[in-house]
């Protein structure tokens, strides 16, 4: 069994946590945001829209059904959003040093050590997500072995960059082809396109889409600032010139606002959790979702063809835009999510409806 260190977690406004080490002893700075899931941990590790950022999990046990093995089914990992752990570190309330479950293949820990990442646990996570959603998203470190590092702000970089796929790869062989701009996509969203019949062409996030015949255009996820993105900006402007259907998702539904003129800002805390209830404007329907972004549309920034989608039932939120005439909408939230309801799934259904009509 690892050597339990003492380790601490230190927040920008001078806070101090004291717990104990797992995992990588390593020392590391990011923003520090917290997650609610009660399960789901090795597919929220390995979400590129954490990139740089230091999870809170405020559920209490974690690490208690292991990590799944690497299996590979259609060119993806089955039990993961992407090939590696996307977070900076993690921080638990209690972690557990046995685990059972029939898919495990290792403990979290070995996990976390084989991606140089660390953990703390036995740090009161509720006590310290009121503290973030009292003061908002702040910046912190884990700090192991006493070996101190600075402060480091991942939303002053091109995160999309370091997450994106490096070359072009295509999934499936069906009659649509959906060319995919890869802002750290997760795994499962290809997964929601292949069912669907289409042939899914992943490409870089500063692709030039003139390069690739398509006959719809997707764009993902991903971490940080959207207005980085400045490429993918630019493609999308393109796109939305062809009047080819688009669907963008979460990071995607905030850079199609930037490509329509629209304007972003940065959440308070974010929205990380798989309980966000989000009502479809114009109706009673009410979904609940699975969300993980820090930014958000300012709908009053959009022009007069576009118009909210949904709206988080919280706080008023933007959860996706849509032109009033042409095939163009996003979602805020994870329709692919399934750590819980799969009910806005239908969102993949409407794109290839729209699709489908323009054959």
């Amino acid at each position: 069994m690892q050597k339990v260190r003492e380790a601490f977690l230190i927040l920008e406004d001078g806070s101090r946590l004291t717990g104990k080490s797992f995992g990588y002893e390593g020392s590391v700075s990011g923003e520090v945001v917290f997650n609610t899931a009660m399960t789901g941990y090795p597919e929220s590790l390995t979400d590129a829209s954490y990139k740089g950022q230091i999870l809170v999990a405020t559920y209490p046990l974690i690490g208690n059904y292991g990590v799944p093995e690497y299996i590979e089914e259609n060119g993806l990992l089955k039990h993961f959003e992407s090939d590696r752990i996307q977070v900076s570190g993690l921080v638990i309330s209690d972690y557990s040093f046995k685990f059972s479950h029939w898919s495990a293949s290792k403990s979290l820990s070995d996990w976390l050590i084989e991606n140089k990442v660390p953990g703390i646990f036995d740090i009161d996570t509720r006590a310290l997500t009121k503290i973030l959603r009292e003061n908002g998203t702040m910046l912190g470190k884990i700090i192991i072995n006493e070996k101190d590092v600075q402060l480091y702000d991942p939303n002053k970089e091109n995160l999309v960059e370091k997450v994106s796929i490096p070359e072009k790869k295509v999934y499936g062989k069906g009659k649509h082809r959906i060319l995919l701009l890869d802002c750290g996509v997760k795994n499962n969203i290809i997964r929601c396109l292949l069912k669907r019949d289409t042939m899914v062409i992943r490409v870089p996030w500063n692709f030039d889409i003139t390069r690739e015949d398509y006959d719809g255009l997707f764009i993902s996820n991903g971490p940080g600032d959207p207005k980085m993105c400045i490429e993918t900006i630019n493609s999308l402007k393109t796109g939305l010139e062809t009047g080819k259907p688009i669907f963008g998702i979460c990071l995607g539904s905030q850079l199609m606002a930037l490509a329509t003129g629209g304007d972003t800002y940065k959440l308070k805390y974010g929205h990380r959790s798989h309980n966000q209830p989000v009502l479809m404007n114009g109706t009673n329907r009410c979904y609940i979702t699975s969300q993980n972004h820090g930014y958000a549309v300012d709908n009053k920034t959009l022009s007069e063809d576009w118009e909210p989608y949904f709206t988080n039932v919280n706080d008023g939120t933007s959860e996706g835009i849509r032109h009033r005439t042409k095939p163009f909408f996003s979602s805020q939230f994870h329709p692919e999510a399934s750590s819980g309801p799969v009910d806005t799934e239908f969102l993949f259904d409407e794109f290839l409806s729209l699709i489908e009509g323009r054959g």
